[in-house]
């Protein structure tokens, strides 16, 4: 199955679908199901504004399986569209408007027990094990 490594705590956003978009600066045509993969890297800005939440933040494991459902490039209505969604997940996009990236949208997020696994860079494929998920 295809998996995406993504620093915290934008990975437990996700998890917690508090997130729908991962923001990348290429684009994918791989739709499908997807594992999402918290890395060991932290943004320690976004850690500190989104401390209230009181969520947990794993790192180095898989914490939740999306689905992969498209993927948009990233223009100045795309961001207005996200400041409408929300303006703190989506904040540093919204700001950054010389930023020309791609979003993947992701649905369908199931929470798993975090599975410990190195990430990679791009997506990579993990096998996954009987009774693993």
């Amino acid at each position: 199955m295809k998996a995406i490594t993504i620093k915290q705590p934008f990975a437990t956003l996700i998890a917690e679908n508090l997130k729908e978009y991962e923001f990348r600066t290429w684009k994918t045509k791989y739709r499908g199901e997807i594992l999402i993969h918290a890395g060991k890297g932290v943004n320690k800005k976004a850690m500190e504004k989104f401390k209230h939440l009181n969520l947990e933040y794993p790192s180095g494991c898989i914490i939740a399986k999306a689905t992969l459902t498209d993927c948009i490039p990233i223009d100045d209505k795309q961001r207005k569209i996200l400041q409408e969604k929300n303006p703190l997940v989506y904040e540093n996009i919204i700001k950054h408007t010389d930023w020309n990236g791609y979003g993947f949208k992701l649905e369908n997020v199931q929470k798993i027990t975090p599975l410990p696994v190195n990430g990679k860079l791009s997506l990579w494929d993990y096998k996954i094990e009987k009774n693993e998920l």
